[in-house]
This record gives C-alpha cells, sequence and structure tokens, in this order.
C-alpha cells in the first residue's frame, strides 16, 4: 500500500484507474462555477501606518546635570540601584537588538514614522502601560544600555550550538538551555561627550518618556498613555464606540457573559454583557479588536444606542485599503490590474522576467491513468 492510500485510505477506482475522489472534485467545481454563491467574510487591513496605532507623543527632558564624568562609586551604585527595577512602559517598544536610543535632554531615534514602521516589522516586545523590569545595566562611554524582560539577545548566543564528545552520538552541548528565543526589549541612553556623575533621581527624570517610575495601579499606567478623553473615559468606567478590547477591560472589567453571533452581512461580531437587572444592563458590540455598538437598557426606560465612532478616530490615523476575500478587482479602482510580485514598488523587472512559462508537454501514455501507485 502506497502513502498516499495510508494517508487517504484506499481509493475508490473506476474500470479505467480514476479516483472516485477526482470525479467528485470536478463536479463541485463545475457547480461553483455554474452556480455561485455568495461569499461573506470579515473584513481587516493591512499595513505598517495603521497596525500599531497611534504612538504617544514624545516630551523631552530638561534634567540638569553636572559636568563631572561619572565616578566608578556612583556607576556601581547606578547598577545595584537599576537592576531588577520596575517601572512602566511609556510607549510600546519594539523587538530587536539595536532597540530604541534616547538622547538625554534630547530627541528620541528613531522618528515616529520609523518608531511605528519597526514595531510592524520586528514585532512587539512590550506594550504601552505594561510592568517592565531592567533586567540588565551597562555602562560604557557615553552610553548606558538597559535590557528590558530579559532584553533582545538570547544568552549564550553561540555556546548553545557547540558540542563535545567523545563520538558523533555521543555529544553534549556546553551550555545547556531552552531554544526559546528572547522577546525583550532594549533602550540605549545617550551623552553627548560621556555618562555624567548623576544620582539615581536624575537618570530616572531622564527615562521619564520612556519608563514611568512612580507607584501606580496597572489601569492608571495604561492610561497614562492615551489621551486625555479617553483616559478620563476609561477611569470613569465609561465605554466609547471605537475603544479595542483592552480599554473596554480596563473600563468594566471582564463580561460576565459574551454571545458570538453572524449578521445577515455574514459578518461575525461578539456581545460583552455586563450587569443584571434591575440594575442597567451593558451591551458592547466587538467586530475584531474594536467596539462597533454600545446599548445601554434600563428598567422601563428606552435603550441608548450608540454606534458612531467616539474616539475622534484615534485608531484611523492614516486608513489602509480594505482587504476581503471575494474582494473587488483592482482594475474597478481605475487602474490597471498587476501580476503578484515580490519586487519594490518602482522597482525595474530584470530581463526576461515577464516571459510566459513554458510547461514541459506530457507524452503519450504518461497521464495520470496509467501512473502506478
Amino acid at each position: 500500500m502506497s502513502a498516499r492510500e495510508l494517508a487517504f485510505g484506499s481509493p475508490w477506482r473506476r474500470p479505467g484507474g480514476c479516483h472516485w475522489a477526482t470525479w467528485s472534485g470536478l463536479a463541485l467545481v463545475v457547480l461553483f462555477l455554474l452556480f455561485p454563491f455568495p461569499v461573506h467574510s470579515q473584513v481587516f487591513v493591512v499595513g505598517s501606518e495603521n497596525s500599531v496605532g497611534r504612538l504617544p507623543a514624545f516630551h523631552p527632558t530638561n534634567v540638569e546635570l553636572p559636568q563631572e564624568r561619572l565616578t566608578e562609586q556612583t556607576r556601581q551604585q547606578l547598577i545595584r540601584l537599576f537592576t531588577a527595577e520596575q517601572g512602566f512602559a511609556a510607549r510600546p517598544f519594539p523587538r530587536g537588538s539595536k532597540g530604541v536610543t534616547l538622547q538625554a535632554n534630547d530627541k528620541l531615534s528613531p522618528d515616529q514614522e520609523k518608531y511605528a514602521k519597526m514595531l510592524y516589522g520586528k514585532g512587539l516586545a512590550v506594550g504601552a502601560g505594561e510592568r517592565i523590569a531592567i533586567t540588565r545595566l551597562k555602562i560604557a562611554g557615553k552610553r548606558i544600555v538597559f535590557d528590558l524582560n530579559g532584553g533582545p539577545d538570547h544568552k549564550h548566543k553561540w555556546l548553545r550550538h557547540v558540542q563535545i564528545g567523545m563520538s558523533r552520538t555521543a555529544t553534549m552541548p556546553i551550555v545547556k538551555d531552552d531554544a526559546v528565543p528572547s522577546a525583550g526589549a532594549r533602550i540605549t541612553l545617550e551623552f553627548r561627550d560621556y555618562v555624567p556623575e548623576m544620582t539615581g533621581q536624575q537618570l530616572r527624570d531622564l527615562l521619564a518618556p520612556l519608563i514611568d517610575f512612580s507607584l501606580k495601579s496597572p489601569v492608571q499606567a495604561y492610561t497614562d498613555t492615551l489621551p486625555p478623553e479617553l483616559r478620563d473615559a476609561i477611569l470613569a468606567h465609561h465605554v466609547l464606540v471605537g475603544m479595542d478590547r483592552r480599554m473596554v477591560l480596563a473600563s468594566l472589567g471582564r463580561p460576565e457573559r459574551k454571545i458570538r453571533e453572524t449578521q445577515p452581512d455574514g459578518l461575525l461580531y461578539e456581545e460583552w454583557l455586563y450587569g443584571k437587572p434591575p440594575d442597567p444592563m451593558q451591551f458592547v458590540r466587538l467586530r475584531g479588536d474594536r467596539v462597533v455598538r454600545m446599548e445601554i437598557a434600563a428598567v422601563g426606560k428606552d435603550p441608548v444606542v450608540r454606534d458612531q465612532d467616539e474616539t475622534g478616530g484615534y485608531f484611523s490615523v492614516n486608513p489602509g485599503r480594505e482587504v476581503s476575500y471575494g474582494d473587488a478587482s483592482p482594475t474597478q479602482a481605475g487602474r490597471p490590474s498587476q501580476m503578484p510580485t515580490l519586487r519594490n514598488p518602482g522597482e525595474a523587472a530584470p530581463p526576461g522576467a515577464e516571459l510566459p512559462v513554458n510547461f514541459p508537454k506530457e507524452k503519450p501514455g504518461t497521464g495520470n491513468s496509467s501512473r502506478k501507485e
């Protein structure tokens, strides 16, 4: 018995040797072409511009620092003070060994646009408002490097690939550790000429645009990264149309019930229910990750329904093209249809790249009907 028979079971064959599954598959294709049926699917937005939302505004610090160079005693004190120190992320941090660079009392590198592309390309290591821990601190030259939540580099980067032993079958790695890659972040605090003498509080003030070391609750730390209108609404336990799931959880907590249904247009939504009669009931409808409808029903009163965006377009900074299964042809948008390609926009095709593919001609007697399993 062949591997195909083991995987799919013994095939049903006609006298000519053709599989029953082949004929049934062809019949389904013919029915689909003759009697097309509408296809419904959820719409999602693709693009680096709108995948991370709006980043918090950056405000440089103005901390007065001494002119003296950092002494060895102060260096050791800062390392002991900040190693294992915890705080809250004032903005999302991307993955990657490069991380982000903060110029002391100056700008943040990269800028907002490149920062968003970095989050989209490298991935998210720490979200805004999440608790972080400084797991490593290194002071060298004119820089102070902070590794957050384990840092972006795997420990023993090359030693874990080296094995020793008496034979090829009996070897042991020099360093035993898991193969799970590190998913932490990195912050580099850079000074103009050298690291000056400073106190622990001065270093905290310099890191204030990135890390908040004050004592806060997780909800308060998260809301401080949002615009004032969204922060006030969450602290007042008020849900706005356009919020995401994290905002709803920060505002009302976990729902008492969840209902998932499909609308007549074929789109799937999720309804979160809060409250019990005779208290007012709140019905929060989410589609994807956003609140699209909010309904408050009280006993003896007409329900209040809101279905318009109330966040001021907070998550629609640069709306991208909506893509769905069965999307309209690009020619309908007034532009010619183009074949899929891996080239960058505007990149010229190499010579011969647009030539048609010539498939080899099948020889007589070598079709599927005479192929041996």
